[in-house]
């Protein structure tokens, strides 16, 4: 019987506090999401690698899609994240990686995951990252961690998110391979990174260049409707609302680690958070054909992202 590379059951799982229920957004995306849970069921804690919020940005189309950063896991955790080449069926990467105890992050499409039932599952094709904790390719039983939590699939579910029952391989997805102990966590990684990621942050305010385009937006997503909705408020508003929520995290976390009065950040941080849920629900309303002016909601969160950001920069000392 396989065993998971990760001592973690499927069965009383308990998430990370930043999954939790009375989350502004309880989820953010597909990759922090699994790698708050990976770090969580390692016992370390996530939050000091959300400090990578600080230096998202809008492009003009979309809010940065957070990721945390490999050379972050590795100063903070000692965990290695590199790209695998992809010339077999991922499966047999994957398999080769567990047998060496190395864990996996690998993209499948969402409509094979049963954690995904009442919003993908078995309805929808749409790109997704998990990171396999046990294979068992004999009883064709999968655990893994998807979104904000560990789940397990079997049978149809696994030939599917493989691609077994196709005579040939798909195009092949992006594959990492995750080695635990690669290296001794550094002492001052957290130190080094928040300060990094403080002077990489956006010197105008994104969140006001956000406000334009959302503003901008609202007659293409009336006409649009939800389909044309779903995608934009994901890149848009969820993005920036969910790193706003870490971000907050991650000034308590600095208040308590050597860097006095970041956290008076937080009531700003989750401002934004919240007012990007509103604006979400204003656009919803927009996309079934109503009239909406976001654009006061829209202004406050910019003035509080400045605030905020304003009273971390300070706290930490950096121009």
């Amino acid at each position: 019987m396989s065993t998971p590379l990760i001592d973690v059951r499927v069965d009383g799982y308990s998430p990370h506090f930043v999954h939790a229920a009375d989350r502004i957004w309880t989820e953010t995306n597909c990759y922090v999401d699994l790698w708050v849970e990976v770090l969580h069921a390692l016992g370390h804690d996530p939050v000091p690698a959300a400090a990578c919020a600080f230096s998202t940005r809008f492009d003009g189309a979309q809010w940065t899609f957070l990721k945390f950063r490999p050379e972050d896991l590795l100063s903070l955790y000692g965990i290695d994240v590199a790209e695998m080449n992809v010339w077999r069926r991922p499966v047999e990467h994957i398999q080769d990686n567990t047998d060496a105890g190395l864990l996996s992050t690998v993209e499948v499409d969402a409509f094979w995951l049963p954690d995904t039932a009442g919003t993908g599952y078995r309805e929808s094709r749409s790109k997704t990252t998990i990171v396999p904790n046990l294979l068992d390719r004999d009883a064709e039983i999968l655990e893994y961690f998807h979104n904000s939590g560990y789940h397990v699939l079997s049978g149809e579910d696994f030939r599917g998110v493989f691609g077994l029952d196709l005579p040939v391989p798909t195009w092949p997805p992006y594959l990492e391979q995750v080695r635990l102990d690669a290296a001794l966590p550094q002492c001052d990684a957290f130190d080094i990174l928040v300060l990094r990621h403080l002077r990489m942050r956006a010197r105008s305010n994104p969140v006001r260049e956000l406000g334009v385009r959302v503003l901008a937006d609202v007659e293409r997503i009336r006409s649009g409707g939800m389909d044309v909705f779903h995608p934009w408020t994901f890149g848009v508003l969820r993005q920036c609302g969910a790193t706003a929520e870490l971000a907050a995290d991650v000034s308590l976390y600095m208040d308590g680690h050597g860097y006095p009065g970041a956290g008076g950040a937080a009531e700003g941080f989750r401002a934004v958070a919240e007012g990007a849920k509103s604006v979400q629900f204003r656009m919803a309303r927009a996309a079934r054909g109503r009239s909406v002016d976001p654009g006061d909601q829209l202004a406050a969160m910019a003035d509080a992202w400045g605030d905020a950001m304003g009273t971390v920069v300070r706290a930490a000392g950096v121009r």
